[in-house]
């Protein structure tokens, strides 16, 4: 049987998956209906970022599998490198 991950790899092509990594900072604000979600990553500069309709607990200190892929966004006017979360999940 396939595994979730793998379909979605194989279909996506720019799709990175990543295992056990440790987050260092969540942070949620609101937006409208959803809830803008930003991961700091160990060992990693840009942030992930992801949303959802409900608040979800407080991933700090926690080891995650993470879906993404890597995309720009434009804040104050400067291009900054960002993480687009497809998939997580507590490792």
């Amino acid at each position: 049987m396939t595994h979730p991950v793998d379909k979605l790899l194989k279909k996506h092509t720019g799709l990175i998956q990543s295992d056990m990594k440790k987050v260092t900072s969540h942070v949620q604000r609101e937006d409208g209906e959803w809830f803008i979600n930003t991961l700091m990553i160990d060992g990693y500069e840009p942030p992930f970022k992801y949303k959802r309709k409900k608040k979800y607990k407080n991933l700090e200190g926690q080891r995650v599998n993470l879906t993404y892929y890597p995309d720009k966004e434009t804040v104050a006017g400067f291009e900054i490198e960002i993480m687009n979360v497809v998939r997580i999940k507590i490792a």
